[in-house]
């Protein structure tokens, strides 16, 4: 077990209702902290009316709880997990566009096959490569290919899914005002 005091990765889940200015409140709650996300990703949930937030936190385990613990006090937050000691599937999608020079076009090609990297452009002086994995896969690409020349590099955020059983999150609707109207026992009043 890790020393809770040490700081390290913790990939966390949010659930948020999809507002404006929801993104906006979750990374102040970071910033404002002085902690910084090193990555997030967000996108619609299969209920439209919902996103979910996943984001890279570095920090020890009093950190990320005290921060899980904000989050929870926002008001469009449904739902917070820490991922991170959860058995889960993590993507990330990096773009790189690499010098294609005529003596290192196979070297790049036979690279690319090897990390399932597709090809997506080409042009006389340069290949635009797509892979998708883990962090580590893709920091071993990105590094068989520096001594090329990536002439540019762009990554997603990570996303994550837990693995094992899906839990349904549902919506806990406010309790509806009691009005007089629907008291059996009263009978002629108007609301």
């Amino acid at each position: 077990m890790a020393n809770d005091h040490e700081p390290r990765k913790h990939t966390i889940a949010v659930l948020v209702e999809n507002k404006f200015g929801v993104l906006s409140r979750v990374a102040g709650l970071f910033s404002a902290r002085g902690y910084n996300i090193e990555s997030l990703s967000v996108g619609e949930t299969l209920d439209p009316s919902v996103s979910r937030m996943t984001l890279v936190v570095r920090g020890d385990e009093f950190v990320i709880e005290q921060a899980t613990k904000q989050l929870h006090k926002l008001i469009d937050v449904i739902k917070v997990t820490d991922l991170t000691d959860e058995s889960h599937v993590e993507r990330e999608l990096v773009l790189i566009r690499v010098n294609a020079e005529p003596s290192n076009r196979a070297e790049i090609l036979r690279t690319a096959d090897i990390f399932r990297a597709r090809v997506v452009d080409v042009t006389p002086v340069s290949f635009v490569l797509e892979a998708t994995g883990d962090e580590g896969k893709l920091e071993a690409l990105i590094e068989l290919l520096r001594p090329m020349g990536i002439q540019e590099l762009v990554r997603t955020g990570k996303v994550v899914i837990a693995r094992g059983q899906k839990t349904r999150v549902r919506r806990v609707e406010a309790p509806r005002k009691h009005r007089v109207s629907d008291d059996p026992k009263v009978v002629g009043f108007a609301d």
